[in-house]
């Protein structure tokens, strides 16, 4: 009878399960995460989507697959031949072979001086700049810059902002002090003039973009961590492991920070988004990240002398940076909302909580 009793209770949901299912409730939340996944996928596969290299090649009863060498490490176990890059297409016509291109058939650096400041074409998509060059593909490529950007930032000073705002919490006394202080000084300086300070010294890059964002952007997690861990430090669980003798470090790792972290994965998906529009900001101004890299705020950079007659160098990357940014700003709000307990029972089917 126990055993029926067990098989006929239902199986409660973790939290995580729940709140997902709240979260996907909602269509812009749905929205936001399906442009983020579709960033995500067109980043990582850049080099099949624009390249001007092909897919595939046959010559001379031989199969190669030149858009390899892009990809990371294979191209360091792979031995390719040398192919060359102009007049590859005259090549595959002469000896008969055959080839699959990417999508866009250009590389976002290769240069067209017959075709400067074309407007959108079937043959290039999204027009190209003025020194010939297609923005579809300089877009595409964009993307790995700023989700670079984006996460490596915020991972960065996710992990300061754990660490200090951990020992703030947990230790509290002279050490909560010192933290305390040190995040407030930090607050007070603007962050963007403060990165662009520091860029004007060190010079400007990818990497250095990444440093400083996440060398400057940490207060905001430490501050988040610290309130939780003084909620936290004080709850039965922690007392409990104290009374049974497990030292600060197993009470921390163990039971306090996975505890915690919930408001901080919320609030790297809106760092996520701050950074990227940081790093294309700063791209804008010559600061970010420098060419022939291409950068979405380094096209609208571009497009500036050229707004009268080029209007889609203002409008896609500008586009990009809108749909990246909101996408990553609907999510965060979305898990916001669906991991605050004093919201649940109170999502209807499709819709969130009305406002009163």
């Amino acid at each position: 009878m126990a055993d029926e009793n067990k098989k006929s209770e239902p199986h409660s949901p973790s939290f995580w399960s729940e709140a997902w299912r709240r979260f996907q409730r909602r269509r812009l939340n749905r929205l936001g995460f399906t442009l983020i996944v579709l960033t995500f996928l067109m980043a990582l596969f850049a080099p099949l989507i624009a390249n001007d290299q092909p897919l595939f090649l046959k010559l001379e009863d031989r199969v190669y697959f030149p858009v390899l060498r892009d990809f990371w490490p294979l191209n360091h176990f792979v031995r390719y031949p040398e192919l060359p890059r102009d007049g590859l297409p005259k090549l595959i016509k002469q000896q008969e072979g055959r080839a699959l291109w990417a999508p866009i058939p250009y590389s976002s650096t290769q240069y067209d001086l017959n075709s400067i400041l074309t407007p959108p074409s079937r043959a290039h998509w999204l027009g190209t700049d003025e020194q010939g060059r297609d923005v579809a593909s300089r877009i595409v490529y964009g993307a790995r810059v700023s989700l670079s950007v984006g996460f490596v930032a915020v991972g960065l000073y996710v992990a300061i902002g754990i660490f200090l705002g951990a020992l703030a919490g947990y230790f509290g006394g002279k050490i909560d002090l010192v933290i305390s202080r040190m995040i407030e000084i930090m607050i007070c300086f603007p962050t963007f003039f403060l990165i662009l300070a520091v860029l004007a010294f060190i010079g400007p890059s990818i990497y250095n973009i990444m440093i400083v964002i996440g060398l400057t952007g940490w207060t905001g997690i430490a501050r988040l961590v610290r309130g939780e861990f003084l909620k936290l430090r004080q709850s039965d669980y922690s007392l409990a492991a104290k009374a049974q003798g497990a030292g600060w470090g197993r009470i921390v790792f163990r039971h306090i920070l996975p505890n915690a972290l919930t408001p901080v994965f919320i609030s790297a998906t809106f760092g996520i988004a701050s950074a990227i529009l940081i790093e294309s900001s700063l791209s804008f101004l010559g600061f970010g990240v420098q060419p022939p890299t291409p950068s979405w705020g380094d096209i609208l950079s571009q497009s500036r002398d050229f707004i009268d007659i080029a209007w889609w160098l203002t409008l896609f990357p500008g586009l990009a940076i809108f749909f990246t940014v909101t996408s990553y700003n609907l999510v965060g709000e979305g898990l916001r909302d669906a991991t605050d307990p004093r919201l649940r029972g109170m999502w209807g089917h499709g819709t969130a909580p009305k406002a009163r």
